[in-house]
């Protein structure tokens, strides 16, 4: 296929995109290499891709970049650009929120809509159940959003709904359950967490350790999105790993694969959800969904690309810390 993927150089994108070009697809990458973390990061990912047969970089933002050009003659658009984060999207922040997620979205669908590609997939998130109402949660009940951000991709998926159900834009929204894997954010609990275990550094934990996720791994994401993209199913579908599991449990396990975490007690945050469960019988139906990644595997991953990384970390390329600085309008 030939194919676009916003979000390139972020963590899922830059994964989807090896995925694509070993399946031998064309991929065009777009990517606005904005400063929510390191801009290096997503350089460094960036640079597993350059050179390679089939990939085509573009820098620039979605509000700007002619995009009906760009998605033209295409088969699928992935669309994974957007701006990230729970903790960060209260207060005067969600104007940034608004432009990367819903605004975008907007117009991505116009040039989709316009463009003609025979699939959009939509990156949404587990953020639009909140606390949902009953677990393992199917796409049935209710969204409830619990934080600015979930509100912001709720959004983008219903205009995603809108313009299928109006214009008959072919869209799929996949609702992902804390993605992780190697080169995941360094704001995310995961990377965080396997970079305190690897250097023997403090581990700050937001809550009692009894929160809950359902934990998906990175390279069953990709490969479900290119599935969705090549079946005749649209719609909205949860993508979650398969299993629910403890953040006290993750500390436990971590302690076995790299050394033991010095866990640092604090009070949980506004806009964390308790608990998330994915029910994917829709996914496994529409387009043959199922995860193969234990979390014992995902996480030795994790911990084998963060030494490689450590020992090779460029001039420049900052450790992770316990979160994202803040950003500004000027800089959206």
């Amino acid at each position: 296929m030939r194919s676009v993927v916003t979000g390139a150089a972020g963590f899922i994108g830059s994964h989807l995109c090896e995925h694509l070009l070993s399946c031998g697809d064309e991929v065009l990458g777009i990517d606005a290499l904005t400063d929510y973390y390191a801009p290096a990061r997503k350089r460094r990912n960036l640079a597993r891709l350059l050179g390679r047969d089939g990939f085509t970089f573009r820098r620039g933002d979605l509000l700007e970049l002619p995009l009906k050009p760009l998605f033209a003659d295409t088969d699928a658009v992935y669309h994974l650009a957007g701006q990230p984060g729970v903790r960060g999207s209260w207060g005067p922040e969600f104007t940034v929120y608004l432009e990367r997620n819903v605004l975008v979205t907007q117009r991505v669908l116009e040039a989709v809509r316009d463009a003609g590609p025979r699939r959009l997939v939509f990156a949404s998130s587990s953020s639009v159940y909140g606390d949902a109402e009953s677990y393992p949660t199917p796409e049935s009940v209710a969204p409830r959003p619990v934080s600015p951000y979930g509100v912001t991709k709720l959004a983008s998926e219903q205009l995603c709904e809108t313009y299928r159900t109006v214009f008959g834009v072919p869209a799929v929204s996949l609702r992902l359950f804390s993605v992780y894997g190697p080169r995941q954010r360094p704001d995310m609990a995961f990377a965080r967490l396997v970079e305190a275990a690897c250097t023997h550094r403090p581990f700050p934990l937001y809550g009692d350790g009894g929160q809950s996720r359902d934990f998906t791994y990175v390279g069953d994401v990709v490969t479900a999105m290119r599935s969705a993209a090549l079946s005749s199913w649209t719609g909205v579908a949860n993508l979650g790993g398969g299993s629910e599991v403890t953040m006290n449990q993750v500390i436990a396990l971590l302690d076995e694969l790299a050394a033991e975490v010095d866990v640092v007690s604090g009070p949980a945050l506004p806009g964390d959800a308790r608990r998330t469960a994915a029910d994917i019988t829709l996914a496994r139906d529409a387009f043959g969904y199922r995860p193969g990644t234990d979390i014992r595997s995902g996480l030795a991953a994790m911990v084998r690309a963060e030494r490689v990384l450590r020992r090779s970390r460029p001039e420049g390329f900052a450790a992770p810390t316990g979160g994202p600085r803040p950003l500004h309008r000027s800089q959206a």
